[in-house]
């Protein structure tokens, strides 16, 4: 029997509280989910869409402060594999040494930062994985061979694949073949696809791939005021439940 593939939800931390957070976290875990990515709000989410950016603006308003990343995942991450999703600048201004001190503390497991490339990630990449916590190494289907070789020789955890295809109102989907047979030819590092992935589309997204990452699908709900809180966790719950039903079929 073929390996279970994996899913990755992402959610934005704070929104629409932080006690809602926590227990979004935990039924996603109970409805299957594999890996949670704890957004970090960011006034200029510069890879999210207009869903994820208006959820970030939202907690932002709300009072967000990194305090309550900190505090989420303490509640979260010993339960769910937990990885933090925010842009460089908090942790620049922090300093990464102590997010590697913060996320061993809470037991989150490593960082997902968009937009810090290769080059800059190489100052930080020894003391991350020294704390035994892994960065994730992104690959668009724009990357050269060579790039990708670079890219995946050295990467943990798994490897993301952006896949542009499947924007909004697109309605075809890009083949992302290729690029996945040049990855998997340099590296056995796991590869899951994120961006445009949702309950339609997972099933062929998945195709030849280990798992998908999935954000804008779930942080809609977490938007959608017709609902009160229980509602909206009860459809995020099902949401993962049919995706992950859907990859594995």
């Amino acid at each position: 029997m073929p390996n279970r593939k994996k899913l990755v939800a992402y959610i934005t931390t704070g929104y629409p509280s932080l006690d809602f957070t926590v227990d979004a976290a935990l039924a996603l875990k109970e409805a299957g989910v594999d890996t949670l990515e704890l957004g970090m709000p960011f006034s200029d989410p510069v890879a999210d869409g207009p869903v994820i950016e208006a959820a970030n603006l939202k907690a932002l308003q709300n009072g967000f402060k990194l305090k309550h990343l900190f505090e989420a995942s303490a509640k979260i991450a010993p339960h769910v594999d937990t990885l933090w999703m925010g842009y460089f600048n908090p942790f620049y201004h922090k300093g990464m040494d102590n997010f590697i001190a913060k996320a061993k503390e809470t037991g989150v497991n490593g960082f997902i930062i968009p937009d810090l490339p290769l080059e800059e990630a190489a100052p930080y990449k020894p003391s991350i994985e020294a704390a035994g916590l892994s960065l994730i190494d992104f690959i668009a289907p724009t990357d050269s061979e060579t790039r990708i070789k670079q890219i995946v020789t050295n990467a943990q955890k798994f490897i993301y694949l952006v896949a542009y295809a499947g924007i909004t109102g697109s309605g075809k989907s890009e083949d992302l073949q290729p690029i996945i047979t040049s990855i998997k030819k340099y590296s056995d590092t796991p590869v899951y696809v994120g961006f445009g992935v949702d309950q339609h589309t997972a099933k062929e997204k998945a195709k030849g791939v280990d798992g998908v990452i999935v954000g804008s699908a779930f942080v809609k709900v977490l938007l959608d005021e017709s609902l009160n809180n229980t509602q909206k966790i009860t459809k995020i719950s099902a949401i993962a439940k049919e995706i992950r039903e859907k990859i594995n079929s």
